[in-house]
Formats: structure tokens, C-alpha cells, sequence
């Protein structure tokens, strides 16, 4: 993907939407482009969380392990929101396994430049934090719900 094209997805994507032209331009030359096959696994629970994922197209499934279960679905997120805050928050572990269940691209990030880049550059941390708190929040809220239907 040339950097207009990425560009141009910073500009569409959800997540990114809300950054200066001066933001856009600064994480562009840190994007590259990602595809996964559907049923490729992303990332495993418990195992370091070195990138961040911009999903495009296609759809992700947020999972945990349980004794008894195995992997349980807790969300399935697609265009316009992201796979990973684990890369912001430390130890830096992934909570879920996250698997694409039909093809998937977008852009993804390395976590240690990305944060690398949020403390040079506080305005973009700020800005960065606040839309992983929202997507926390998000998430948490469709758990909630979740867990509450589960118990009627």
C-alpha cells in the first residue's frame, strides 16, 4: 500500500479518523499492511503483544480459554476498530486469542515504535490513549451485556 493509500485509510478508519494531518503523516511511515486468511490465528492469550491491528474488512473473533469450554467467543470486531490494547498497557500480554473468521486486511502497527512515538510526541499518546480507553470501555460494556443475558 503507498502512503496515500494509507493515508487515505488513517482518514476512513475509526480508530485513526480524528488525527492532525501532522499525526497521520508520522504514523503512515510506521503502517504497513496486513491480510490474514480466514481461520489465521493473530494472536495467542498470554503471549507478548508486539503489533496493533487496524481491521479494514473482514471480521476478528476476540476469544478466552476455559477449563471447561475450551475458546469462548467474547466479540467478533471488524471495519473501522482495532484488534489489541495489550501492546499499551503493561506487561504488555495479549488477553485474547484473536482469530480472523473470514479474510481480513488493514494496517498494523509495531507496538514498541507506537509507543515509542506516543512519548515523543504527547499529543498523539493523549489522543492514542483516549481511543483505547473507548474501545476498553466499548468492550466492556458489550461483556457486560453479554454476561447478563447469559444469566436470564
Amino acid at each position: 500500500m503507498t502512503e496515500p493509500g494509507i493515508l487515505g485509510a488513517f482518514a476512513s478508519h475509526g480508530f485513526l479518523s480524528s488525527l492532525s494531518e501532522r499525526h497521520r503523516m508520522l504514523l503512515a511511515s510506521g503502517a504497513r499492511p496486513f491480510s490474514a486468511a480466514a481461520g489465521q490465528l493473530l494472536a495467542s492469550e498470554g503471549e507478548t503483544a508486539k503489533v496493533i491491528y487496524l481491521v479494514q474488512t473482514g471480521q476478528v473473533s476476540l476469544s478466552i480459554n476455559t477449563p471447561h469450554r475450551g475458546a469462548v467467543t467474547i466479540l467478533t470486531v471488524g471495519p473501522g476498530e482495532i484488534v489489541g490494547w495489550s501492546w499499551l498497557v503493561p506487561p504488555h500480554r495479549w488477553k485474547f486469542e484473536c482469530r480472523a473468521t473470514e479474510a481480513v486486511q488493514g494496517l498494523v502497527f509495531d507496538a514498541a515504535w507506537l509507543r515509542d512515538r506516543c512519548e515523543q510526541d504527547y499529543e498523539l499518546g493523549y489522543h492514542l490513549l483516549k481511543e483505547v480507553v473507548t474501545v476498553i470501555a466499548n468492550r466492556l460494556a458489550s461483556t457486560r451485556a453479554q454476561l447478563l443475558d447469559a444469566n436470564q
